[in-house]
């Protein structure tokens, strides 16, 4: 008898030790730290994507010096995108498994690491080799971030919380535009690899020193799913759910705009409007400083919208609007243009918060990670090629309209296709 009480007495000591620390700390403070990690999780999102964000910033210097064409620096930028389109789903099975500090802190090291060696490359294509690198990496920093705030808001605040940290983005890519262009004035462009490199460090060591998982959020059962094989199709097979397509209809084509603007826009300006580079950057940072304020604002109304999915039908609807207004209207005025890119910024970046709220409410309990990389990964199809498409339309026809008319031309589509989908799910509910 006093053997089993000591044994039982064993057991709920090692139970205590299993426990995570938030369900140790009393109910306030355990809601208190839900902050905390919003906040480190904003932080290691913006640290991560700092450089991949920021890169169109310093693409001038970068294509003057080597000589490369605008398809090549398209490339550059889907090179970072590349790993990350099986990567995606590599790290959302990761973070279903595995703790969300040691999935998203080994990730961003990596890229920390792989930035700051890319200082060495002497030629283009070791370039593109340090960038997959950093690809790897930034897999896991996007659905890792967005799962551990999940756990910790329940609905009625997590699209706002979503929207914070999902303006860890364009928060890293407006420091980028400001940042990285004055340090490649003052030291040279390889300089701003390793700026970016010594900030996805530091946001590496932050998430990992101070994440917790929520004590209040037990594990989910994962039900045996047999080999390899099945596993992979049956996770595949969530592509034909009906949410799964309107998801993939407005994320395709939005992330194309935000891409396209983030990309081209520095190039855009200078070369059309001959602007100074430093000025073109700015504002350039004036949309990414909207797309910090259109991710937070969009999210906390989609809290309080019917559908959390309306919000990101109205994005569809402003971006179309704001790149008829860039491509066919003559914009001279310095205020002008900021009034457009705050436009294009709010809602061409802003759109992401309720998106990924929206997708994540959408996943099954125990796919949520899986869920998360599998819409990013879907996004990512267009990350890597649009950048190098729009590029090449640049290349053979010397002008821009064709590629801002093809991204006018894909929102106008997903819109249509979102539309039919949300009319059929109308049809149902009456039936």
């Amino acid at each position: 008898m006093v053997k089993r009480q000591e044994i039982g007495n064993a057991k709920e000591r090692l139970n205590a030790l299993r426990t995570p620390m938030t369900t140790m700390l009393p109910m306030a403070s355990a809601q208190n730290y839900r902050w905390v990690i919003l906040l480190i999780a904003t932080l290691a999102q913006a640290a991560a994507c700092f450089f991949v964000q920021g890169i169109g910033a310093i693409s001038v210097y970068i294509q003057a010096d080597m000589g490369l064409s605008a398809f090549q620096i398209g490339a550059l930028v889907s090179a970072a995108q590349l790993v990350p389109l099986v990567g995606l789903l590599v790290a959302g099975e990761l973070l279903d498994r595995f703790s969300e500090r040691l999935v998203v802190g080994v990730g961003t090291l990596t890229v920390g690491i792989a930035l700051s060696a890319a200082v060495l490359a002497e030629s283009y294509w070791a370039m593109l080799l340090f960038l997959v690198i950093v690809g790897a990496g930034y897999s896991t920093a996007q659905p890792g971030g967005s799962k551990s705030v999940a756990a910790w808001f329940d609905k009625s605040q997590r699209g706002f919380a979503m929207g914070i940290r999902q303006a860890g983005l364009p928060l890293g890519g407006a420091l980028a535009a400001i940042i990285l262009p004055t340090v490649a004035i003052t030291w040279g462009w390889r300089a701003s690899f390793l700026v970016g490199g010594l900030i996805a460090i530091f946001g590496a060591l932050v998430f990992m020193l101070f994440y917790r998982a929520p004590g209040s959020v037990l594990p989910v059962a994962r039900a045996s799913e047999g080999g390899v094989k099945k596993v992979v199709l049956s996770r595949l097979a969530m592509i034909r759910e009906p949410a799964m397509k309107q998801i993939m209809a407005s994320g395709i084509s939005l992330i194309s705009v935000q891409y396209g603007i983030l990309i081209f826009t520095v190039l855009y300006l200078h070369s059309r409007l001959q602007m100074e580079v430093l000025q073109a950057a700015t504002l350039l940072f004036v949309a990414q400083g909207a797309g910090v304020a259109g991710r937070i604002l969009l999210a906390a109304w989609s809290d309080r919208c019917r559908s959390r999915y309306f919000p990101v039908m109205v994005c569809m609807v402003a971006v179309i609007v704001g790149l008829l207004v860039l491509v066919w209207l003559p914009l001279h005025s310095t205020l002008m243009l900021g009034c457009l890119m705050a436009w294009l910024g709010f809602f061409g970046f802003g759109w992401y918060g309720p998106w990924v709220a929206y997708v994540a409410e959408s996943a099954p309990a125990d796919k949520t990670g899986f869920v998360l990389g599998l819409a990013m990964a879907i996004n990512q199809l267009a990350i890597v090629s649009i950048p190098p498409l729009l590029g090449w339309l640049l290349d053979i026809s010397g002008s821009f309209m064709l590629g801002w008319s093809l991204l006018i031309a894909m929102t106008l589509l997903g819109l249509l296709m979102t539309i039919q989908r949300q009319g059929e799910n109308n049809e149902s509910h009456r039936v």
